[in-house]
């Protein structure tokens, strides 16, 4: 145990403020939820509001206090709020990122297999896209695109989801390749 008490006393860590803040933030997060179980109680009938959503709100607000506590603990351990905010919102933005990248690819995968099964135009019929106007052969499609080639000869690569999303037209006939 006094190895603990040399480590923590060695890396600037006061374990006497640490449970005073803690026992403190038990006390308030206790009172607070008591008196938002009765505000919110009383609130319910004006408000519409469910079980569900009090006890919902009750949840956030404990985890915000219970954070704030966190905050106070480390910046009592001499760990800058500055550098943890840098790497809570980089985090964030990551995971935003990633998110975003993966329900994109996700998204056209599943736009592919459903064109697929559902067949809306052929290799060789022409698709016309609204209200971009962008018109063009089919020429190739993968899981991730359909491939449009305009008049012009320029090629539009159109991910699979954008035909879930945009009205289009398809031309009645293909084109038929000379034997």
């Amino acid at each position: 145990m006094t190895q603990i008490t040399e480590w923590l006393s060695q890396h600037g860590i006061n374990v006497v403020g640490t449970v005073v803040i803690l026992i403190a933030a038990s006390i308030i997060t206790l009172l607070v939820r008591r008196l938002l179980r009765r505000s919110l109680t009383h609130l319910q009938g004006r408000l519409s509001l469910t079980y569900e959503t009090n006890l919902i709100i009750g949840r956030v607000i404990t985890a915000i206090l219970w954070i704030l506590a966190i905050f106070i603990i480390l910046n009592i351990w001499g760990i800058g709020l500055g550098g943890v905010w840098t790497v809570l919102v980089s985090v964030i933005t990551l995971l935003g990122v990633a998110f975003l990248a993966t329900w994109s690819i996700v998204s056209n995968f599943m736009a592919s297999f459903f064109l697929v099964l559902w067949r809306p135009f052929q290799f060789g019929q022409t698709v016309e896209i609204f209200p971009e106007n962008v018109k063009g052969r089919v020429t190739d499609q993968n899981l991730l695109f359909t491939t449009l080639r305009e008049e012009s000869g320029n090629i539009l690569q159109i991910p699979n989801n954008f035909f879930f999303q945009k009205m289009f037209r398809v031309s009645d006939h293909t084109e038929r390749t000379q034997a």
